[in-house]
């Protein structure tokens, strides 16, 4: 910024006269304001939208720093562009862009409100810069004596404290608003792992997962051996520690179950199906 302030020259001198080097950079930087501001209006995605603000802002940081007001140019980038616009669209990022939102009008007379807080905006600022056209210019010179920060700082908590009261209260009050008007109420409770687990339990659900496919298996323990598509039991689906230690269960407790699988007596269970003799007895032929 230092750099650039020292090959720009100053905007206004105590005539009130633009020098030409500003001459040239509004006349440069005016009309991409005006493009990206269009683009603002017109653009079709949030995203391209919040670039063209960005787009407004850094050139609007590049005027006040042409003329003169340095400290308004660097917190036009830090604080807007950096940190306000890139919060926003990193909520875009995250958070995305929903059409769920109506166009129709549900308040009646909101719009003859807006139109009231329009025309309001536009006597303020017409005043604004009727203040600041008529009266001859003090100059950058001495509004610069004790630098700009000072300056600035002398007007916003010296001659305009009560109005820096006024906006920090009303900017609390938008950052209360939204978090009122975006918070939703849970219409029921949060349900944690043991709520989830005893609502299992209630309904008869299994608290474990369920066994693997493709077996006929009724229990997921360790210890209990699953069974084949005929009904017997597979010993290496019982891990050796178990086996080892003696810790296996008995497939004789299960034999009632076993029957059944081999009778398709049980309602979800499927009639084992029985190799066809003539796959037996190719497989009891010995190759020649």
């Amino acid at each position: 910024m230092t750099g650039l302030t020292q090959l720009l020259p100053q905007a206004v001198d105590a005539a009130g006269d633009a020098s030409t080097g500003e001459a040239v950079l509004f006349w440069v930087l005016a009309p991409v304001m005006v493009l990206a501001s269009l683009g603002l209006l017109f653009a079709r995605k949030a995203v391209h939208a919040a670039l063209s603000v960005i787009l407004v802002m850094v050139c609007l940081a590049f005027l006040y720093v042409a003329q003169g007001a340095v400290f308004l140019g660097v917190v036009q980038v830090v604080v807007y562009t950096g940190a306000i616009m890139m919060l926003f669209l990193f909520v875009l990022m995250l958070v995305g862009v929903g059409a769920a939102d109506s166009l129709v009008e549900t308040i009646r007379g909101q719009r003859w409100i807006g139109w009231l807080a329009g025309l309001g905006l536009v006597v303020v600022v017409a005043g604004v810069i009727g203040t600041a056209t008529y009266p001859d210019p003090a100059g950058l010179g001495s509004a610069n004596s004790d630098t700009n920060t000072r300056g600035i700082a002398h007007l916003i908590f010296g001659e305009y404290v009560f109005a820096m009261e006024v906006v920090g209260a009303l900017l609390v009050t938008a950052a209360l608003g939204a978090l009122v008007l975006t918070h939703r109420r849970r219409l029921t409770p949060r349900l944690g792992q043991r709520e989830r687990a005893d609502a299992r339990v209630k309904a008869g659900g299994h608290l474990a997962p369920l066994p693997a496919p493709g077996v006929y298996a009724k229990h997921n323990a360790m210890d209990v051996p699953a069974l084949d598509p005929y009904g017997q039991p597979i010993e290496s689906s019982v891990p050796r520690v178990l086996r080892v230690r003696g810790q296996e269960a008995d497939a004789a407790e299960y034999a009632a179950r076993i029957d059944r699988v081999l009778a398709g007596g049980s309602a979800g269970d499927r009639a084992p199906v029985e190799p066809p003799p003539a796959a037996a007895a190719d497989e009891t032929e010995e190759p020649r």
